[in-house]
């Protein structure tokens, strides 16, 4: 079965925190939808597709995959070495190296690469919430 956060974690974490939900599915939703409609040199880009790949890449590191999403985008948009920096940080963080973080996207602004650790780290997050509220509701 599914256990998304929408559907399910979002719920169970309001009704055993009350309004800590809302402030972490706010904290998501800001970051998610942050952007400068950039990419590298190129204005007015919708990123949407590009910050959504990020996203479930993370989720799929961790086991977590979506009937819904068409994860060939992934492999479309995120190159190798963005891949391995993204697995490095989420998995490994204490291996996360400048060598790696020069890597990838090397024509790209540092507010952009950071852009990418805030989806990461959200993304991690909501990714170990899942786990955890899942395991809360198969107690209950």
């Amino acid at each position: 079965q599914d256990y998304t956060w929408e559907d399910h974690g979002y719920s169970l974490i309001n009704r055993l925190y009350p309004d800590v939900g809302q402030l972490l599915d706010e904290k998501f939703q800001v970051v998610y939808n942050l952007t400068y409609n950039t990419i590298a040199m190129h204005c007015g880009v919708d990123t949407s597709m590009l910050r959504r790949a990020i996203w479930n890449y993370v989720h799929c590191v961790f086991g977590i995959r979506y009937d819904d999403y068409d994860y060939g985008e992934v492999n479309q948009l995120l190159e190798r070495n963005l891949k391995i920096y993204i697995k490095t940080v989420a998995c490994y963080p204490e291996k996360t190296t400048k060598q790696i973080y020069t890597q990838f996207w090397r024509h790209f602004k540092h507010s952009e690469k950071v852009h990418i650790n805030l989806l990461l780290l959200e993304a991690r997050l909501q990714a170990a919430l899942l786990y955890a509220l899942r395991a809360v509701t198969h107690y209950m």
